[in-house]
């Protein structure tokens, strides 16, 4: 993770808010309706924060209209920003992974085997 790119995403409007709320996986519009954000505004910020390698694509789930639709998370659990002399120092605590529904079966399924 490159420290002036997290930074730098960190920075930007809407970023943090976006974060905080990928706690759990939610679409562009999802953030967009939860947050006021404009939509092509979230777009943007989304792939701003994957390429810092704080967001991730989590799925890709069906939606009312019977579409794909991306859904994201956040990547971490937590960012620590640290200045030593003239560096910048991240320590980043990442998300474990997250379970899907179908990992549950197939454990299930394991078991009962």
């Amino acid at each position: 993770m490159d420290p002036d790119q997290t930074l730098a995403a960190l920075g930007n409007d809407y970023n943090p808010d976006i974060l905080r709320s990928a706690y759990q996986p939610h679409s562009a519009q999802e953030f967009s309706d939860m947050l006021d954000i404009p939509i092509a505004t979230c777009y943007r910020r989304i792939e701003e924060l994957s390429e810092a390698g704080l967001l991730t694509l989590h799925d890709r789930v069906l939606s009312d209209e019977h579409r794909r639709t991306n859904v994201y998370r956040r990547e971490v659990d937590e960012i620590n920003v640290r200045f030593d002399d003239d560096e910048l120092v991240l320590n980043v605590t990442e998300r474990p992974e997250v379970k899907t529904k179908l990992d549950d079966v197939w454990r299930r399924i394991a078991q009962d085997s």
